[in-house]
């Protein structure tokens, strides 16, 4: 299984450097992060992410809208690998994905020094001082660190739909009880790769593991009535449109136990 270090670009990839200050440093803390069709929140993202890292290192999985034009334009992106390629078969396309993450850190690797990565979703965000805690646990002798996870919902009385270039975080009052403890920080070792088996690294690189006290707020179900979203989650199928008013796909039992989560 191929490791980081023998990943190639294809036909059609290529690497554009955005901000070029920030090459040829050290940093403490880089983002990595893959992305498709995300304008709608993806400026927010980068605010937000780039209050907490030194450098972000992105992956344009052949975007329609203007995700390219946003990446390309925010000072905390240092590079870009874009795709004019989309994968329609959902198998290879999940393949894929590993394969841009092992690419995104292979290049992070090869064009940036750093101590720490952090690899997030547009959708995601990790509350609280991200920065400090990770500063914190640098001396310690932990490889990586896991952030609980939840995710968010529209609900009868909170279904309005998110507009551009809000503010993303606490935009959603209430959030399911499942909770998934992610790595979603680890250090930069050698050890720590992707494969074509994963969207996040192979655990056997990170020996021992952290856990932040925080949460990261995921908006999978919980943007607008007409967004979709392919999560995967076990109560809808991927590709599903969720809506506030087709409460059907969630259950009564589901729904009352949802709003009565509020964290």
């Amino acid at each position: 299984m191929p490791g980081t270090s023998s990943w190639q670009l294809r036909d059609g990839e290529q690497i554009i450097a955005c901000n070029t200050s920030l090459l040829g440093h050290k940093h403490f803390l880089i983002g990595i992060t893959r992305v498709r069709n995300e304008a709608l929140i993806l400026r927010d993202t980068l605010d937000y992410v780039g209050k907490q890292v030194d450098a972000i290192v992105a992956y344009n999985d052949a975007s329609t809208d203007r995700t390219l034009e946003i990446l390309g334009g925010h000072p905390k992106v240092a590079l870009i690998v874009t795709n004019r390629s989309w994968e329609a078969d959902v198998e290879a396309r999940r393949i894929a994905e590993g394969r841009h993450r092992g690419l995104l850190l292979q290049t992070a690797r090869e064009q940036l020094q750093f101590d720490w990565m952090f690899c997030f979703d547009a959708d995601e965000r990790v509350t609280g001082d991200l920065r400090g805690f990770m500063e914190g646990t640098h001396s310690s002798d932990y490889d990586g660190v896991r952030v609980q996870l939840f995710d968010a919902y529209m609900t009868p009385g909170d279904h309005a739909p998110y507009q551009a270039d809000g503010e993303l975080l606490g935009f959603r009052r209430f959030f399911g009880p499942e909770r998934r403890d992610i790595l979603m920080l680890w250090r930069n070792r050698s050890e720590v790769i992707f494969n074509l088996t994963s969207c996040g690294p192979c655990t056997s690189g990170v020996t021992r593991s952290s856990r932040m006290r925080s949460r990261c707020e995921t908006r999978p179900l919980g943007l607008s009535a007409s967004e979709q979203h392919s999560c995967g989650c076990p109560f809808g199928s991927p590709g599903n449109r969720y809506s506030f008013d087709n409460f059907s796909f969630l259950g009564q039992d589901r729904i009352d136990n949802l709003l009565k989560v509020h964290i």
